[in-house]
């Protein structure tokens, strides 16, 4: 249930940004961000070690950053299957994802973050739809933008509905950071940053943002990092990144 925050304003010093909370099973092998691609030098992201890619990569010089969440729908078979990491890289990279064919993919959401411009495609299996997301705050879940594709009685959609009951409206509510220079990443994204720790919930609470779920035989899954990618009309202003969900203490620039 990864979920990605996206707040657009033209007028803004920070006119995009954008929070990506990654949740994946907790044994899952992972490098925190840097430069972990020869053949894409300026980006950086953390690298799943699993499969090579990453979940959000960030472009300092263009300035540009992508994202991917896992979507729903049936999932992708054969010899031409591809991971969805490689998504990101190639969309903070090349600005788009030009003639990609999402068939060898399995059901995505990818976020492209640009100063002007913030794009979100999505792919089900079937068919894949790309829009622009315009001034305003956006969160995307596993089951679409705002959570419009809930499955009544699925209990995972059940928490991203309840996650996004919880969450939007008190991020709303909450002054929009306008994230500047400085070590200190909380203070940066305040008034934000409470929330962004997981506003007090337990992490096995429906609502959670930052979920942990034990499953039994020692394994776990739930949110490994959050990354924080406030972009400026001319650069990216701050990268910033916890490997420590919900601790006051576990952030730090990125990269």
């Amino acid at each position: 249930m990864c979920t990605a925050i996206v707040s657009v304003d033209p007028a803004s010093p920070a006119p995009v940004l954008l929070v990506g909370v990654r949740d994946e099973m907790t044994g899952r092998p992972w490098e925190p961000p840097g430069r972990h691609w020869p053949d894409r030098p300026r980006l950086v992201g953390g690298r799943d070690l699993q499969a090579g890619g990453t979940w959000l990569a960030v472009d300092r010089g263009a300035p540009r950053a992508a994202c991917v969440l896992n979507g729903v729908g049936p999932l992708a078979g054969g010899p031409d299957r591809l991971s969805r990491g490689g998504l990101p890289l190639l969309a903070a990279g090349e600005g788009g994802i030009g003639g990609l064919d999402p068939r060898r993919y399995d059901p995505f959401h990818l976020l492209l973050a640009e100063p002007g411009r913030v794009v979100l495609w999505s792919w089900d299996g079937a068919g894949l739809r790309e829009r622009a997301l315009g001034p305003g705050l956006h969160i995307v879940v596993n089951n679409g933008l705002e959570g419009e594709g809930h499955r009544e009685g699925a209990t995972e959609d059940a928490h991203m509905m309840a996650r996004l009951a919880w969450f939007r409206p008190r991020l709303a509510a909450a002054a929009r950071p306008e994230p500047g220079a400085g070590p200190d990443v909380r203070a940066a994204w305040r008034p934000w940053t409470p929330l962004l720790e997981g506003d007090g919930l337990d992490r096995g609470d429906a609502r959670a943002l930052l979920p942990l779920l034990r499953l039994g035989d020692g394994r776990e899954w739930g949110t490994g990092s959050v990354s924080l990618v406030a972009l400026g009309s001319d650069a990216v202003l701050r990268h910033d990144f916890s490997g420590a969900p919900g601790d006051p203490a576990g952030w730090a620039p990125a990269g």
